[in-house]
Parts: C-alpha cells; structure tokens; sequence
C-alpha cells in the first residue's frame, strides 16, 4: 500500500490523467510529502539524547522540485510536482521519527535545538532522484545519504556509515513515482537505523 500523504488533492487527479511525467499543462503542482517510516521498537534504549542535523546537500537536490537524472545523464525536474518542503528538512525529519519509534535513545530531535544532547548524526544526502530510462520505462529512484556519529561530549566520531536504497515505479505515472521514492527511503532509513544500533552500544554512559 502506497503511504504518501497528498495535499493538493485535485492537483493529483489532473496530473494522473495527464499521465506524463515531464510534461505540464501549467495546472497548479501537486504536492508531496513522505509517510514516516514504519520502525518495530528496538528496545534497548541509552539514556543519551540524540540531535539529528539537517542533511547537508549539493544545490540541485537542496529543493523541494523532484528531481531526474535523464538519459544521457541530463539533469531535470519533474513537471507539476513539489514536495511540502525542501528534502533535506522532510527527510530529516523523517529521520527524527524513525529514531524516536526505534527507541534506542532516550531523546531525539531536530537540529538545530535548545535541548541538552549528547550525541550528534551528522548528514549527507547525496542521492534522492529518479532515473528516467526514457518512455516505456518506468523510472528507479536513489536514495543515499552518508552519515557520522559524533559523541559531543568529547567531540569524537563514533561511527561513519553509508545507506543506499534503490526502488523502482510500478508504472510511469506520478502516484507510482512518488511511491518508489518512499519506498526507497523507507528502506534507506532502516539500512541507516541499523547501522546506528550496531555502532552505539559503547556509548552507554
């Protein structure tokens, strides 16, 4: 079952009769935002707080257009479509829910904060396209980030780690894209989530 929230309800049901995904016939855009990831609780948890920085990113994916890597490598936007915010503030705070449903510790927020954290996941999101393989294809859609965590309270890198997911649309139609991009992430997330579980256990204070 896809689980993207829609805003622009009837901007949807435009753009699916359209059926292209890079052409537009100028109606309003319709716009996105990703489901939290479903995340078990871990148990577990250190009694350490956690603040999870916004993802540093190259320009071209520091937006809230959708962005496409075209064949022949060309680089673009997808028409008539928008996240609810640029995609490093939506994924981190995708991040921050995930965290907090997974329980390992006992706080976690957002930076930046006014809360008293010990620890710090450092970003990078490298990757959060779509491959456009051109018509009759759907397109595949990339998700990476790289990430560090630092103990504060020393100032030391704990652990650096990298996840990367790939899923592909069902079919070349918007609704499919934008669940290929949240199941990319959903799975990107948990590579993330378990990486951090296997490097925290020497932190407990």
């Amino acid at each position: 079952m896809m689980r993207v929230t829609l805003i622009l309800a009837a901007a949807l049901a435009c753009s699916a009769c359209s059926g292209g995904l890079l052409k537009s016939n100028a109606e309003p855009p319709a716009v996105y935002r990703l489901s939290p990831t479903e995340v078990p609780y871990g148990g577990q948890p250190l009694d350490l707080a956690l603040v999870v920085a916004r993802p540093r990113a190259p320009a071209a994916l520091d937006t809230d257009r959708l962005a496409v890597v075209q064949p022949g490598q060309g680089f673009d936007y997808f028409a008539g479509l928008r996240w609810a915010e640029p995609a490093p503030l939506m994924l981190q705070q995708l991040l921050v829910q995930a965290l907090a449903a997974d329980g390992r510790f006992a706080t976690t927020v957002a930076g930046p904060s006014r809360v008293p954290t010990e620890l710090l996941l450092d970003l990078e999101l490298r990757r959060f396209e779509a491959v456009d393989a051109g018509e009759g294809h759907a397109p595949r859609v990339d998700v990476e980030f790289q990430a560090s965590l630092v103990d504060l309270r020393n100032g030391r890198r704990v652990a650096s780690f990298s996840a990367v997911a790939s899923a592909t649309a069902s079919e070349r139609r918007r609704p499919a894209l934008v669940a290929a991009f949240q199941q990319a992430t959903d799975a990107a997330i948990g590579t993330l989530l378990g990486s951090l579980r296997g490097t925290s256990a020497e932190l407990r204070p």
